[in-house]
């Protein structure tokens, strides 16, 4: 039983090395990765605008996604989770809020142009998209 246990264990910590979400990973010395993006709307026309301004149905991103750090991303922020935790946050709420926006009859898509320094590395620029929305679909 116990050898079962410390198996158990082992795979979970080796797990966390490659997983975006590392819950049994601790490690002694965390990162000292950080992060921030800019996150815009694209529109049916093919503007892109940022979620900071003016949004169909009144939403704003900061009142939509309010948790893991994630409500201000235009502001650099140290990835106190791991940076590959906080970029999977970040991706999941774009799909979200895309999701979950029914008012919003002009966004076709969020984009997230994404700058991150992986333990003072880089930094290095990435660009994720939500899924796509099908806007007009609640219009007869």
């Amino acid at each position: 039983m116990v050898i079962a246990v410390v198996v158990a264990q082992a795979v979970l910590l080796v797990r966390a090395y490659w997983s975006d979400h590392d819950e049994f990973g601790f490690q002694m010395f965390p990162e000292s990765s950080q992060w921030q993006a800019d996150i815009v709307r694209i529109t049916a026309d093919g503007d892109r605008v940022a979620v900071d301004e003016p949004w169909p149905g009144g939403y704003r991103w900061d009142q939509l996604v309010t948790s893991r750090g994630l409500r201000y991303p235009s502001r650099r922020h140290h990835a106190d989770a791991g940076l590959a935790n906080q970029l999977a946050f970040l991706r999941s709420a774009l799909d979200w809020v895309a999701a979950n926006t029914p008012d919003d009859d002009e966004t076709v898509r969020l984009e997230a142009t994404v700058t991150y320094w992986d333990n003072e590395d880089g930094p290095h620029v990435t660009v994720y998209r939500s899924d796509d929305r099908s806007v007009g679909a609640n219009e007869p």
